[in-house]
């Protein structure tokens, strides 16, 4: 995750992802968005939604439109994260496209040696994420969760992926096909 790798990686994958940690290091944002890939930065957990428009102005600047921001949810106090369902409201507001992390947002953050989490969060969370008309997901999925090398405590099981998108369809095309309730 340095400006030096942007280049090599740039050649193999479709889509670049700036971690959360990083999302408002310039020159990453700047060596991404200057490769004409799309970039998908995770907005960090400290950030306001509003805040975003920063890191996508960043990136317009350069000359792209190729960019998405990852909603993966904010600290709520100690070793928790959680999402509100404005923020994608708000960020659409400047007309960014959002993503929801739907594993990553049951994370439990926390000073140990890995960080704890609660998978069987993700799909209500997702469903939530859906019902405020986001534009996609991202999720880490598993065979076995519990076996898994990396972020085992909140990976969602592969088998029982497809019934999850089946669902988050179905809310995604209700929500986007129906007029929108205004106050």
């Amino acid at each position: 995750h340095e400006v030096s790798h942007v280049g090599p990686v740039s050649q193999v994958v479709d889509i670049l992802q700036i971690p959360a940690f990083l999302c408002r290091q310039t020159d990453l944002v700047f060596a991404c968005a200057d490769t004409g890939r799309w970039v998908n930065v995770k907005k960090g957990q400290f950030m306001a939604p509003g805040d975003a428009k920063s890191i996508t102005e960043k990136i317009q600047s350069r000359g792209s439109e190729k960019y998405l921001i990852t909603e993966r949810g904010v600290t709520f106090g100690y070793n928790n994260l959680v999402f509100d369902p404005r923020s994608p409201e708000i960020m659409h507001q400047s007309d960014i496209p959002v993503v929801f992390d739907g594993t990553h947002s049951t994370q439990m953050p926390g000073g140990g040696k890995q960080s704890g989490g609660d998978r069987t969060m993700a799909p209500v969370l997702m469903r939530a994420a859906a019902a405020v008309g986001i534009e996609g997901f991202f999720m880490e999925v598993h065979p076995d969760p519990a076996n898994a090398w990396s972020d085992s405590s909140n990976q969602y099981w592969l088998d029982r992926t497809e019934e999850l998108l089946k669902q988050l369809y179905d809310i995604d095309r209700l929500v986007k096909t129906e007029a929108a309730v205004t106050v």
